[in-house]
């Protein structure tokens, strides 16, 4: 993927390295003189403990202003890469907002490292790159690049690319008021109605992401050989079928949430050699 010319999206926000704030004891002087006390009144301190549990928090601190805080780790140049792919997804879809007369109104990218606090809960690296509605805020843990290569066999930049923009997909959604109906309508039905919709929201946002490739393209001639090929890669690598069967060593395709490798790829594929919303609708087909 051609990037390293490329506009850098301010959007971004760098919290690698730094502690989570959440439920947890720390042991300040405050603390400290409530344990002598109790100790010397004869107060079991394991009351003072669990008084305190919860009411102390490491706090995070908002990074600077301008984007991407340089942090020297290794993985800086990583960070310059996703932060051009949000700024490239930024270009494509504020114009395709303005062609329908509507303002896009861009979403933060949140680097992050074990786990991080936004609006939608705390949320581990484990649970993959995800978007959260309420703060409308992508987050990753870069290290799913290397879980995304080395267990899931799909190397390559563009494939990182794929990843961001399904997660700003999700964001377009959310803008387009799709993901509040689609949750509405989920509380509803039963667990395999909501099943089937949550699986019919992640497709459209493969074509989403499909759309962004095909524009950006057009755009800015961003695409290098074998680019499709590693998009549609992780697509098929994400597949519910693909994951469980690694996993499980079978299959059951009615818990699937986000549709099978077939599936992810040929909506993926739709949205990039179309370029047009319209053939997207993953609900209507």
């Amino acid at each position: 993927m051609r990037w390293r010319n490329a506009r850098r999206s301010t959007n971004v926000e760098d919290y690698r390295g730094k502690r989570l704030g959440g439920p947890g004891l720390k042991l300040g002087g405050g603390v400290i003189v409530a344990l002598l006390l109790a100790w010397f009144f004869g107060v079991d301190p394991r009351l003072i403990m669990s008084v305190m549990e919860g009411v102390q928090t490491t706090q995070v601190e908002p990074p600077p202003p301008g984007g991407v805080q340089k942090t020297g780790g290794p993985d800086d140049e990583l960070a310059e890469f996703v932060s051009v792919v949000l700024g490239d997804t930024e270009d494509t879809w504020s114009v395709l907002f303005a062609d329908r007369g509507a303002e896009y109104v861009a979403p933060t990218l949140v680097l992050f490292t074990g786990a991080v606090q936004s609006a939608c809960g705390r949320a581990g690296a484990s649970v993959g790159p995800f978007y959260c509605p309420a703060d409308q805020k992508v987050y990753i843990d870069l290290g799913f690049y290397r879980e995304l290569k080395d267990k899931f066999q799909a190397p390559g930049d563009f494939a990182q690319a794929y990843v961001i923009a399904h997660e700003v997909g999700h964001h377009v959604q959310n803008l387009a008021g799709t993901t509040e109906k689609v949750h509405a309508v989920q509380q509803r039905g039963s667990e395999e109605e909501s099943n089937a919709l949550s699986v019919r929201l992640e497709l459209q946002a493969d074509c989403y992401a499909g759309i962004w490739a095909h524009h950006a393209e057009r755009a800015r001639q961003i695409l290098e050989s074998g680019d499709v090929e590693e998009a549609l890669g992780a697509a098929a690598a994400v597949g519910d079928d693909t994951i469980q069967q690694r996993a499980r060593g079978h299959i059951v395709p009615e818990s699937f949430t986000h549709g099978s490798a077939d599936q992810r790829m040929r909506w993926f594929d739709t949205g990039l050699k179309s370029g047009a919303l319209e053939s997207c609708d993953t609900f209507g087909s």
